[in-house]
C-alpha cells in the first residue's frame, strides 16, 4: 500500500521506517522539503538531523505535505498535535478526500511546561476536529496510547500482549486500519466506536505522561483484561 506519513519527528520517522519494513511503499511529508533536509542540528527530542535519518532510509520518499498526501492511498497524521490541523490544511483537502487518515497525534500543550496538558478534552478531541474539518476524509484514531517504538513493534513489550484501540465513523476505514495494525504485529485491537470515542484515548495521555515520569521509560502500555 502507498502510505504517506505526515511529520518528521520521532513518531513520523519511526512509523515510516516500520511501515516500510512491513512492505508498504512509504513517503514522508514535510512542510518544506529543502528546509527539512538542510537542517544540521538535531530536534528538541534529541533526534539527529532529518537528513541523517534520510540517508539511512533511502527507500522512503520525502515530499511536501501536499505531494505526499496526493500520491498516497492512506495517510498517517504524525504531526505535532498543536499543528496538526494547519499541517493537514497544507496537505490539501482535495488530496485527503476519500482516503483513510490514521490520526496518531495527541493534542498536547507544552506552553506551561511539564507535564503537558491537553488543548482539547472532555467534549471534543483532535480526532473529531480533524473529521469535522475534512468531512470527506475517513478519520481513524489509533496508536496514540503508546510510544513510537511500540507502535511498530508491539512484540517488543511482553511479546505484544497489550491492547491498542481504534475510533472512527467509517466501519470500512476502521477495518483497513485494523489490518494495518495487524501487519505491524498488533493482535489485541479494540474498536471503541465512532470518532467521539477518541476523547477517551486522548485524555489517557494525562495518565500516560505521569506514568512516564514515574517509570522513567515510555516502554509501557495498557492491557485490557477481560
Amino acid at each position: 500500500m502507498k502510505i504517506a506519513v505526515l511529520g518528521t519527528g520521532t513518531v513520523g520517522r519511526t512509523l515510516a521506517a516500520g511501515l516500510a519494513a512491513a512492505g508498504h511503499e512509504v513517503t514522508v511529508g514535510t512542510r518544506n522539503v529543502a528546509t527539512t533536509l538542510s537542517r544540521t542540528a538535531g530536534d528538541p527530542m534529541g533526534n539527529p538531523p532529518f537528513a541523517e535519518w534520510r540517508r539511512q532510509h533511502q527507500g522512503i520518499g520525502v515530499e511536501s505535505l501536499a505531494e505526499a498526501a496526493a500520491g498516497a492511498q492512506m495517510v498517517v497524521n504524525a504531526l505535532r498535535g498543536a499543528g496538526a490541523l494547519a499541517g493537514l490544511e497544507a496537505a490539501g483537502e482535495g488530496n485527503l478526500s476519500g482516503k483513510v487518515l490514521v490520526d496518531v497525534a495527541d493534542p498536547l500543550d507544552f506552553s506551561h511546561g511539564m507535564p503537558p496538558s491537553l488543548t482539547v478534552s472532555n467534549t471534543d478531541s483532535l480526532g473529531e476536529q480533524i473529521q469535522r474539518r475534512f468531512p470527506g476524509t475517513r478519520v481513524v484514531k489509533a496508536l496514540n496510547t503508546v510510544n513510537a517504538g511500540l507502535m511498530v513493534d508491539p512484540g517488543g513489550l511482553h511479546g505484544g500482549d497489550h491492547t491498542v484501540f481504534v475510533s472512527g465513523d467509517d466501519a470500512t476505514a476502521k477495518a483497513q486500519v485494523v489490518a494495518l495494525l495487524e501487519s505491524l504485529g498488533w493482535t489485541d485491537i479494540i474498536d471503541l466506536g465512532d470518532i467521539t470515542t477518541a476523547r477517551g484515548t486522548e485524555m489517557y495521555l494525562a495518565l500516560w505522561v505521569r506514568l512516564f515520569g514515574v517509570l522513567d521509560t515510555p516502554a509501557f502500555s495498557i492491557k485490557v483484561v477481560r
